[in-house]
């Protein structure tokens, strides 16, 4: 009996690819179908999130850090179902890009500053790591990338990135492919319930 093959570096990134783009497609046609419902239903709290930003951007670097706990599209519909103009549209979208690359550089510096304390090896490590440590001793930096543009939690490949010391200079310049999925998903996000709805 032969051992499997390995997975491949483009196998790997298309394979997840894949699974957000399926995760994506879940998330607009849910909203699409369901977006008259919730203006309707809930137009005052969107109206709450419209006039405190701030508790959204804190939620969402929340989310960030903790391993992305809720996935950016999320955060993009908000401006989608308060009718923003475009320009309003990629000026958020653009906080939340910097926001998600500064999330991953911090993720990056705990995993540097605390690999070593019993606490990120006993709770973080173990609990939401270790699946990931085989993919990063055989793709490097290029789980990072995988981790920026797909839905692999972006700040745990930062953490791991930064837990065996990758180069910060290469790593900073990894990081920022993370800008690339807000311009690609924003743009969808956008276009998207447009074209279904005209």
């Amino acid at each position: 009996m032969q051992p499997e093959a390995e997975e491949s570096k483009s196998g790997f990134l298309i394979r997840n690819l894949i699974r957000g783009l399926i995760w994506f497609a879940v998330i607009i046609v849910a909203f699409i179908f369901l977006e008259d419902y919730i203006q309707e239903n809930f137009r005052s709290h969107i109206n709450d999130i419209r006039a405190n930003p701030g508790l959204l951007y804190g939620t969402f670097t929340l989310s960030e850090i903790v391993f992305g706990i809720i996935p950016p599209e999320f955060f993009m519909l908000v401006w989608i179902l308060d009718k923003i103009d475009l320009e309003g549209y990629i000026v958020n979208l653009s906080i939340l890009a910097v926001i998600s690359y500064g999330a991953g550089v911090a993720g990056y510096w705990i995993g540097k500053t605390f690999s070593r304390t019993p606490f990120f090896q006993n709770r973080i490590r173990q609990k939401y790591l270790t699946r990931y440590e085989k993919n990063l001793k055989r793709f490097g930096g290029y789980l990072v990338f995988v981790g920026a543009v797909t839905p692999l939690p972006f700040s745990a490949m930062c953490m791991l990135a930064g837990s065996v010391n990758m180069n910060v200079r290469h790593f900073l310049l990894i990081s920022l492919s993370r800008v690339l999925r807000f311009v690609v998903y924003g743009w969808m996000v956008w276009s998207f319930p447009n074209w279904f709805n005209s």
